[in-house]
Formats: C-alpha cells, structure tokens, sequence
C-alpha cells in the first residue's frame, strides 16, 4: 500500500491553519490542569488526538488500524522532507511474528471443592499466559507453598502450586516447578506493592513473539495470575486467614505451605496466528561531512492494546499517553526541521510490538537498516506522564553512558533537576525500546516525571498508573498539564539538538556494565 491514500489533518502541519488549531486544542483541553498556550503544543496535541483518536482502535500490533496508524506516521514523516529508512528504499520495516490467545468465549476456570464447582472469572479474578504448548484442559489438585522460593517447592508433583508473587522469587518458580513435575503454577497479585499497582481486568491473554523465536523451558507449564480478591475464595476450606497471608507476603514475612481442598479446573479455547507488523523509520541526513555516518535514533512506540475486555462499558485502550503522544512528538520534531538536519544524522523509529515485549526494537537491532556501529545514542520517549508541574525527571541509565551528563546539562537552565530512578524494582529500565539499544552497548536512556514524595505530584501519577495504565481510560479525557507537556517537549528539542550537534560522540561510561557490549 501507498502512503499517499492516507488523508492527514491539514492542521497536523499547516501554518496558516495554527491559529485555528490553537482554539480547537484550548477547547479540547478545558478540564487540563494547565491549557495549552502555545502553537507547538497545540500541533503536538493536535496530532496526538488523531493517534489516540477512536478511529485508530487503540493501533493494536498487527490489527489493520495499526498498519493505518503506520502509513499516517510515514506520511507525516514524507512531507517533513525525511527519507525512508526501512527495507527496500520503504519507510517500514516489517517484524514477523507468531502469537498464541487464550479467547474469552470458550474459556472457563472453575473451583472444585466437594463436588461443587465455583467460577472464577476468566479476565478478573485469574488470567493465563497462553503458550504454543498450552494443552487445552487442566484439571488439578492446589496447594500453597509461600512465595514459591526453592526451599518452598516440595511435595508438587501434579499440583497447581499458588505462590505468593514475590519478585524476588520470580526467576526460581517456573523452574522448581519443573523440577518437582508441578502441574502449573498461580501467581497471586501482592496487593501491597503500591509503586505499580497491580490491574484488573486483563485486556486479553495473548502471547506474541518474533517468528523462529526458540521455545521457553517452561512453555509447557501452565502459569497464572490471579487477582487478590479472589485468593480467599481459592484457599477457602484450608483453615488458613487469607489476609493474614497477604499482609505477611507484603511486608515479606515467612509464608505457610499447605494443600488447599480443592482443585482447579480449567478449558482454554486457544487461537494462534501469524502475520506481521512494521516499523516505520525515517532518516534526517546529517550536515557535518565528519559526523554524519553517526546516527542518532530517536524513538517510541507506535502500538497500544486495541480492544480489550470492556471496563466502565469501555473496550476501546486508546493509549493517548502510552505512546501515541511521543510518536506524535517525533513527528512534531520532524515537522519542525522540514529537512534542515543536525551535523549527525537523525534516524526516527515508530516501533512496533513494544506492549507485546519490545518487539519492534529487538528486531531493529538484530537487523538495522543503520549499522549498530554507527549509532552514537538511542533516546527514548515512553512511560512519560505530563499530569503535574516538570521540576524533576527521571533519567533511566542515568550513571551508565555520558548522555546523563548532557542531560543535566540541558535540563539545568530549564529548572529541571535530573534524578536517578527511585524505584528500580519496577524494572522500568528494562520495560522500553532504549532496552535492546543498551543491551547492545547504544548509549541509550529514557525519562520518566518525577516528584517529591507525598505531594500531590505523587498522588496524581500513583492515580494514573491505578486508574489509566494499560485502560480504556488513557483516552484523550483524561487530564493534562499542557504546560508540563510544554517544558518536556522543549527539553527535548533542546537535547537532540545537543546530542546531534555536539563535537563528541556519547559514550557508556567505564564503570556501567553495558561498557564491555559497546562498539
């Protein structure tokens, strides 16, 4: 297909049209804590809404809305005087992939206890992680054994062990599973991680992976998470004290074991498929005749969840936020320059499959369309909330490559003071597409909003991840600081230019541990 079908909003790039655009953003953003006030922001929003917008259903990977979401995104990038960067003198790069569902419809887990079977409810109380050797039926006795540590996992053969989830325990389950012939395995939810909350309902159980991916040990166990509120119903009849049990998983305190009365019974209705979703990079050319076989990736991801199990009456995860906004920003940049480029070269990157596992990035690094070589920095625009004022940003990798020293820089006049990651159990780190870059020694980092503990700076983000995260409800409705969304978008412009333009290369510091995988 070709990029010139897809009809792009005159006022994404017209100037004339900005002062239009200006009002109909400003009415758009009447419940934001702060107005958009400037013809930038307004643009950048503007492009957003069409992203975000219902008509792009959620720009699921590998859904026909995504491949128009994409061919809007290559001809946004076309009339900015960018050139194609994928395969085939193309702007896209496509990612083959295969993928098991486990479908609503079809689909019954059931408590068996003295004969009589109580549902549990497929999508809210428990959800499954569906594999390509997932057999269709369980039907198993349970048992209790604590976080499920190595110490913990006796007496499992042919049980669905439940394990309090644990991070720390998470690398060990799945294999004493194994090891001691356990029939599957639960993971029930620590309602007392309050930095990410854990989400109910689960938008769908699909599992997607590049093609030719090599099998996990563990497909062959079945593997479950089920929500806290039904734990006590799962243990009923054991004699045990459900909340005394999560209260001490939550503070980390010693768990019971016990066999539980009763089995789980389960039938999969499972669906796979094969198809393929594209990138979609563009490159800017470098000006420096010394510089611009450097290349600098600029990314974010273009896909969201798409449909999902309805919350509020609401099937639709739109993801405004995650990431339709910061590809909107991308092209907002490119619009900008309208060809002019930096002394190094600028590769923009729309990712696909990063809500599926950083798809689109592992592939782009396994087959770059830019040699890995020749790439100077990856810099990352995911996981950012302008819900409050922008004083402090977190930097991920921080103290691993000098990018943090040019962060600080740029940000310093903006009164923007830089921090580490205060929450590094999170993993946020290893959940964007500048992962697979550092991986590979790319000096890479992305932000996050920060805030100072106990303000409402914090409330509202802790509220966003609770209510918005993964959700129908990261829409275009939700509230924005579009002053906060100013001042980011500005520091990034500022930085790029930095990093473009600089007389050095970015390098990985030598005490980080992505030094020895650097080029």
């Amino acid at each position: 297909m070709t990029t010139s079908s897809i009809e792009i909003p005159r006022t994404a790039f017209s100037r004339p049209m900005l002062r239009t655009l200006l009002a109909a953003a400003l009415c758009s953003a009447a419940a934001a804590a702060a107005p958009i006030r400037d013809a930038d922001t307004a643009a950048w929003w503007q492009t957003t809404r069409y992203l975000a917008s219902d008509a792009m259903e959620g720009r699921d990977t590998g859904s026909p809305a995504y491949e128009r979401a994409a061919r809007y995104v290559a001809e946004r990038f076309r009339r900015a005087g960018l050139k194609p960067a994928g395969e085939g003198e193309s702007w896209f790069q496509r990612v083959p992939l295969t993928e098991v569902a486990v479908d609503k419809p079809g689909t019954r887990f059931d408590i068996v206890r003295a004969g009589t079977a109580l549902p549990l409810a497929f999508l809210h109380d428990i959800t499954i992680r569906p594999t390509w050797r997932l057999a269709p039926i369980l039907d198993a006795p349970l048992a209790f054994r604590g976080a499920c540590s190595r110490a913990e996992m006796r007496d499992v053969a042919g049980k669905i062990i439940v394990c309090f989830n644990l991070r720390r325990t998470a690398g060990e389950r799945s294999a004493a599973a194994i090891a001691g012939g356990a029939a599957g395995l639960i993971a029930v939810d620590n309602p007392y991680f309050t930095v990410e909350p854990p989400r109910w309902p689960a938008a769908y159980a699909r599992t997607v992976r590049i093609e030719g991916t090599p099998a996990a040990a563990d497909e062959a166990l079945p593997v479950m998470r089920l929500n806290a509120d039904a734990f006590a119903r799962l243990i009923a009849g054991s004699g045990q004290d459900a909340a005394a049990i999560l209260a001490a998983g939550g503070r980390d305190a010693p768990l019971p074991s016990f066999d539980i009365p009763a089995r789980l019974r389960a039938h999969f209705a499972i669906r796979t498929a094969r198809y393929s979703s594209p990138n979609v990079l563009a490159l800017l050319p470098g000006t420096d005749p010394r510089l611009r076989q450097e290349v600098v990736v600029l990314g974010a991801h273009l896909d969201g969840y798409g449909y999902g199990e309805p919350v509020n009456g609401d099937r639709l995860y739109n993801g405004a936020l995650d990431d339709a906004a910061y590809v909107a920003l991308l092209n907002q940049l490119a619009d900008n320059r309208h060809g002019r480029g930096f002394r190094r070269t600028i590769l923009f990157a729309a990712f696909t499959g990063e809500e599926k596992g950083l798809l689109g990035s592992n592939w782009y690094v396994k087959h770059p369309t830019v040699p890995l070589a020749s790439t100077a920095a990856m810099i990352n625009l995911d996981q950012l909330r302008p819900l409050f004022p922008l004083d402090i940003l977190t930097m991920l990798a921080v103290n691993d490559t000098s990018l943090g020293a040019t962060v600080r820089q740029v940000a310093g006049p903006m009164g923007i003071r830089i921090q580490a990651d205060p929450e590094p159990e999170r993993g946020l780190l290893q959940r964007a597409d500048h992962w697979p870059f550092l991986q590979q020694g790319v000096p890479s980092t992305g932000f996050i909003f920060g805030y100072v503990p106990g303000t409402d700076a914090e409330r509202r983000y802790r509220l966003w991840y609770r209510t918005r995260y993964h959700h129908p409800a990261d829409d275009l409705t939700q509230p924005m600081d579009f002053a906060a969304a100013q001042k980011f978008n500005s520091f990034f412009y500022r930085l790029v230019e930095a990093v473009a333009d600089a007389d050095t290369r970015p390098t990985v510091l030598p005490d980080s541990p992505y030094r020895h995988r650097s080029k």
